[in-house]
């Protein structure tokens, strides 16, 4: 049974930088992304980890943003650079399986973090 831990958020300023992780308690899927919610918007895909290891993002969080993630630590991060009012958000990680066609079906959730910018 997955489980993951995210942990990282808090308040910063436009223009500033957080690091979020999320720890996984075992290692039983194949891909892995970051989600954001805003208040009164839809949950939005921030970005995922594929199978083979390619990293894609969202439009509005390219070239801020990064992926990544520590094996060792069973780790994934969401590393986020000039932080803008619209980043602000509930941010959760969720893993799953691929299907078919190589789509990332996610089925475990962490209990989300929050990150306000102002």
């Amino acid at each position: 049974h997955v489980q993951l831990v995210e942990s990282g958020g808090g308040s910063v300023q436009t223009g500033g930088s957080l690091r979020l992780s999320c720890v996984v308690s075992t290692w039983d899927f194949n891909c892995m992304g970051w989600f954001r919610q805003a208040p009164g918007k839809e949950r939005e895909e921030v970005g995922g980890l594929t199978p083979d290891g390619k990293i894609k993002y969202t439009d509005t969080v390219k070239d801020r943003f990064i992926i990544s993630h520590d094996n060792a630590k069973d780790t994934l991060y969401l590393q986020m650079n000039n932080l803008r009012l619209e980043d602000t958000g509930t941010y959760t990680c969720a893993a799953g399986q691929t299907d078919w066609y190589g789509t990332c079906v996610y089925g475990t959730w962490g209990q989300g973090t929050q990150v306000t910018v102002s």
